[in-house]
């Protein structure tokens, strides 16, 4: 999991494509879930689902000063 200064500081770009990257991971978590019923690392569901919050954030608020 990654500090928010370290995502503060990413372009853009990269964060839209480590969203990508985290729906990805999370995807296959969850079906890899679905399949065994247990998962090696239960906690990596939840920390992939605060840093995907976490860039949206950080978008969101961009997106608003860049209308102001």
């Amino acid at each position: 999991m990654t500090k928010i200064s370290e995502i503060r500081d990413q372009a853009e770009d990269q964060l839209e494509f480590r969203l990508t990257e985290i729906d990805r991971e999370y995807f296959d978590l969850v079906n890899e879930l679905k399949i065994s019923h247990k998962l090696e690392k239960p906690h990596f569901l939840k920390s992939l689902k605060k840093e995907k919050a976490q860039i949206l954030t950080i978008l969101t608020e961009r997106k608003r000063q860049s209308k102001a």
